[in-house]
């Protein structure tokens, strides 16, 4: 990660729980701010959300010497994605020491695989740590999102009519923060309980409950043995059944975390351990290689080693080639489709009826509520709200045949803005807050250049742009992503607006270069 001199300060090693309580106290009394007027002049940077990404690029400010941002969040709290995915097992399957931010590390992991709660204790850590709630205006919910070419300037407008304005603009909504349920025939007519894993209901009782599970992905395998524990009976409602890992998940010892804490190289030294271990995992996941026989192996012995029956064993044996979808981690999934209360259902599902789900051979399943582990809006070809450029141009048309962008983070005829999470930015193997950081750095080179230099517009130049495409296409031709299966990864017509092709280091290398000439400045 490259940074400048007077951007090199880091975090002390404290332990994000001390403060995130009274955090979380302050997050609630700052609901007033949302009624406050905008400041009529404009700020340096507006970021739309409040989750690692918007959180991570505010530090990267402040550590830079700018001040004057604001971050608008829709919801009452911080967290993003963490905030909202409270399911019972809900939790990372990166390991926590790489899915954390180097510049803000955390000595006090309990687990090798942190659960979401003490994942959403380390982001209200960010927040105290870097004094950073005097930045953000809760229950800001954008809805608008345009620049005026002849002021240089990015308006935001949120569903409350309420105007902030800046010279540049950062959108860290995040690429799974929209849900809903899935478009399934009958499914307004079911009577009893639905409950989507992003929208958990903690005050349902599954005691004595029969329940329905849609979805197997990494959503619903962490879900599944949790509600198998108090349900009286659970149905799985498999589409595809997924290469499934082994977790190699342990409890932190308390020597460990004092080391951490005393020698900090020792927590940078494991970071760097994880992070190559990772990366040798490209080899094996984003194309066909050796490694990836090797790979299926280890992913069948962990099915034939936790799974004795032929029959289950068989219905739950991938047929596409590993990495082709996403690969999911658990030790205890398995076990779980195994208990007496629980049943694997392949059959697809023909629609919901008012009691429960038919599935095509004509059987009903009555239960008591259905469970979605699926139904994200993730878009590859359009915005969560309008986002308006020069000439009124609108980034979801530009974007109808598949979204695009200039190193995942400018798009052009878009000046001053930066992505996170944009077009192909997504690790298949490595953590999402390393690719994070390097477009934090790089974002924040293009935002001290406008601020620095007083520009009224940095745009991406349209041939620059479309160059970059054509090579990211042709390398993604030959990986397992676009090896013939179908994946959120994909659109509908098999362009894949999502995956980076290639290793971690690789994107960190394209980031770190900022080419002047490839931008249009006024």
């Amino acid at each position: 990660m490259s940074t400048t001199e007077d951007s090199k300060k880091t975090a002390k090693p404290k332990a994000p729980r001390k403060k995130a309580a009274a955090a979380r106290k302050t997050t609630a009394r700052r609901k007033s701010t949302a009624r406050k007027k905008a400041p009529e002049k404009p700020l340096s940077v507006l970021i739309v959300g409040a989750g690692f990404a918007g959180l991570g690029m505010a530090i990267r400010l402040k550590q830079a010497g700018i001040e004057d941002f604001i971050i608008l969040e829709r919801g009452n709290a911080v967290g993003g994605t963490w905030r909202d995915n409270q399911y019972p097992g809900a939790a990372c399957d990166i390991p926590s020491n790489l899915y954390s931010y180097s510049f803000a590390p955390n000595p006090n992991w309990s687990r090798s695989f942190s659960g979401s709660e003490e994942i959403l204790d380390y982001v209200h850590h960010l927040v105290a740590e870097f004094g950073l709630e005097k930045h953000i205006r809760f229950e800001q919910n954008v809805a608008e999102l345009r620049f005026d070419e002849t002021k240089g300037i990015w308006t935001a407008t949120t569903d409350k009519d309420v105007v902030f304005t800046g010279r540049a603009a950062v959108m860290a909504q995040g690429p799974l923060a929209n849900c809903s349920f899935p478009a399934i025939t009958g499914i307004e007519d079911f009577k009893g309980k639905k409950i989507h894993s992003a929208r958990w209901d903690h005050d349902y009782d599954f005691s004595g409950k029969n329940v329905a599970v849609v979805g197997t992905g990494a959503s619903g395998i962490q879900i599944i043995p949790e509600l198998v524990k108090v349900a009286k009976h659970v149905k799985v409602f498999q589409r595809t059944p997924g290469w499934v890992m082994p977790r190699p998940d342990f409890s932190t010892p308390e020597w460990n975390k004092l080391l951490f804490r005393k020698v900090p190289a020792s927590q940078q030294a494991m970071r760097e351990l994880l992070y190559w271990s990772h990366e040798s995992m490209a080899l094996a996941v984003i194309w066909n290689s050796p490694l990836t026989r090797i790979a299926e192996r280890i992913g069948k012995w962990h099915l034939r080693r936790q799974v004795k029956d032929r029959w289950l064993r068989r219905q739950l044996t991938p047929d596409f080639t590993i990495g082709c979808k996403r690969v999911l981690v658990s030790n205890d999934y398995y076990p779980a489709l195994q208990k007496d209360n629980a049943k694997l259902i392949t059959w697809p599902i023909a629609r919901i009826s008012e009691e429960g789900i038919r599935t095509v051979e004509g059987i009903e399943h009555q239960v008591d509520c259905i469970v979605f582990a699926t139904g994200f809006d993730v878009s590859h070809s359009g915005t969560p709200f309008p986002v308006l450029g020069r000439g009124g141009r609108v980034m979801g048309d530009d974007w109808k045949g598949g979204a695009q962008a200039y190193k995942s983070i400018n798009v052009s005829g878009y000046p001053n803005l930066f992505l996170t999470f944009g077009p192909n930015s997504g690790p298949g193997h490595n953590s999402a807050l390393v690719y994070m950081e390097s477009q934090l750095e790089y974002a924040l080179k293009g935002i001290r250049k406008i601020v620095g230099e007083d520009l009224k517009m940095l745009d991406v130049r349209e041939d620059a742009q479309q160059r970059f495409n054509k090579s990211i296409q042709k390398r993604l031709a030959k990986t397992n992503w676009n090896s013939g299966c179908k994946s959120w990864y994909l659109t509908e017509d098999g362009f894949n607006a999502t995956m980076y092709p290639g290793f971690a280091t690789q994107y960190a290398t394209q980031m770190s270069e900022f080419k002047e000439e490839d931008y249009q400045t006024a």
